[in-house]
Formats: structure tokens, C-alpha cells, sequence
């Protein structure tokens, strides 16, 4: 049997040169915030080579395709903003930073 890793979202995404390290977290069944809610918890981080990573995204655009064809996700505009940028210079620099677990873009 494989170990399989369950999260509610990513936590971040960074990128050092040549190498991209992707943060998975989940949603503490303990600790609150001041609104009452789970907190966001780092549970496991992904490190893979930078084209690795774009043929992910890739696979992950198309699966999306579909769940939109099926329904299962309905697709709204999302507001253009310079943090959706990818960074471009090859410093550390994190690509998605926050606890949401559902993308702005989509919403099911």
C-alpha cells in the first residue's frame, strides 16, 4: 500500500532558481483563530526540478478543463493583480502565499 497525504490547499509556492518547493497544509482539528476558524498547518512540502513542475501544471490545467466540462466547478473572472505574476528574476520569492483553500478563479 502506498502512503497517501491528504491537504486542504497550498500554503505556498517558492521558487529558488532551478528548483520549485510547493507547501501543502491542512486545516488544524485543534487550533482556532480569532474568527473562530481552523488554523492553516504546514503538513508536507513538494521539491521538484522547475520543468518538472511546469509539466505538472500542465497535467493540473487540463484535469481543471475537464471538472469544468463535467460541472463540478464553475469558472469566474479573476481580478488582475501583480501577485499573480510568476517572479521572474530566480530569487526565493513565494508564487502563492495564503491559507485559502479554494483558488479566487474558481468556485465550486
Amino acid at each position: 500500500m502506498h502512503e497517501e497525504v491528504y491537504s486542504d490547499g497550498i500554503a505556498e509556492i517558492t521558487i529558488t532558481g532551478p528548483i520549485v518547493r510547493i507547501d501543502i497544509m491542512s486545516l488544524s482539528p485543534t487550533e482556532r483563530d480569532a474568527k473562530n476558524n481552523p488554523k492553516p498547518m504546514f503538513r508536507q512540502r513538494i521539491v521538484m526540478p522547475v520543468d518538472a513542475f511546469a509539466n505538472s501544471v500542465e497535467l493540473m490545467q487540463k484535469a481543471m478543463k475537464g471538472l469544468i466540462e463535467a460541472g463540478a466547478i464553475k469558472q469566474t473572472p479573476a481580478p488582475q493583480s501583480e501577485s499573480s505574476q510568476f517572479p521572474g528574476n530566480g530569487d526565493t520569492k513565494p508564487f502563492v502565499n495564503g491559507a485559502r483553500n479554494s483558488s479566487p478563479n474558481f468556485s465550486s
